[in-house]
């Protein structure tokens, strides 16, 4: 007779009492099947965000104690990071601006929204930043970033941290200087991003994608190619950042995509388990998550 005939009212009571005191719990009593979202969809405004990313620069200045000015987007039910495993944040870099050198275990991405005339360097690689522009920094590399333009810099950070400290794997070293030394400029550019060719005498041995900076214009004329010859009913028109070494994901543990939706286009509805942070670079439209509408426009996430 299977135990749940047997046991039931304060018997059960006492049974699940006692297998608690020990830091058991009988699972057929619940906690299976799907889980529940804890995380509720939500939209952020550009008009209502910029004015206070821009606001924070009367608030705090990089240096070595606050080494990055940032606001973190968290959506109702966190309390900190955008999902389980990513967050995402918002940096701003005021003209002259250092943010001084370090590196960290986890992996991190910029998409970079507004501004020019600031650039990023990873591994002594400096990296022009413009708009449209993803640039990556792989898990431990030294990084730091500078503003020598005229303008306010604004770009999304995406890295993920809750994953890494989840692991127990969070490990942090700033560098001696404010900036590491510069070996080259654009050299990740030069060597891989034509994608399929990529110098003959170098094997790719690190984890990672070595092309560390996909730029706007070179993604945009892949979109408006792909969207003339093909597209996804969920989707419509998406392509996967890749590394050029491999074909697969640019990074290990984040995933980093480009979406087009044509002009009428209505996708299909679908789900996954994996969790996703949007920003809608140009246009306008509207998502309807988990029977939510949400109506969205440039600057968006």
């Amino acid at each position: 007779m299977p135990l749940l005939d047997r046991l039931s009212g304060e018997a059960l009571k006492q049974y699940v009492d006692a297998a608690d005191s020990i830091r058991l719990f009988p699972l057929w009593l619940g906690r299976g099947g799907e889980a529940p979202p804890e995380i509720e969809p939500f939209l952020w405004r550009w008009s209502e965000v910029q004015p206070l990313v821009l606001k924070s620069g009367e608030a705090v200045t990089p240096d070595r104690d606050v080494e990055r000015r940032i606001m973190g987007l968290t959506p109702p039910g966190l309390e900190r990071g955008s999902t389980h495993t990513l967050v995402a944040n918002l940096q701003l870099l005021l003209p002259g601006e250092t943010a001084p050198a370090h590196r960290h275990t986890p992996t991190a991405l910029r998409w970079i929204l507004t501004g020019t005339g600031a650039y990023t360097t990873v591994e002594g690689d400096k990296l022009w930043m413009e708009p449209g522009d993803l640039i990556l920094t792989p898990s431990w590399t030294w990084h730091d970033h500078a503003n020598v333009g005229n303008e306010p810099m604004i770009w999304l950070d995406g890295l993920d941290v809750p994953l890494v400290k989840f692991l127990k794997a969070n490990f942090y070293e700033a560098f001696p200087e404010d900036q590491h030394p510069v070996t080259g400029v654009g050299e990740s550019m030069a060597k891989y991003a034509s994608g399929a060719l990529r110098p003959a005498w170098e094997d790719q041995e690190v984890p990672y994608s070595p092309l560390w900076h996909y730029k706007w214009d070179r993604t945009y004329e892949a979109l408006k190619n792909l969207a003339e010859v093909s597209s996804s009913p969920f989707d419509d028109v998406a392509m996967e950042y890749s590394d050029p070494a491999t074909g697969g994901p640019v990074l290990r543990t984040m995933t980093c995509w480009i979406q087009l939706l044509r002009p009428g286009v209505q996708t299909r509805a679908h789900r996954h388990t994996s969790s996703k942070v949007y920003q809608v670079f140009r246009g306008e439209g509207y998502s309807v998550i988990d029977g939510q509408r949400f109506d969205w426009t440039q600057g968006d996430f």
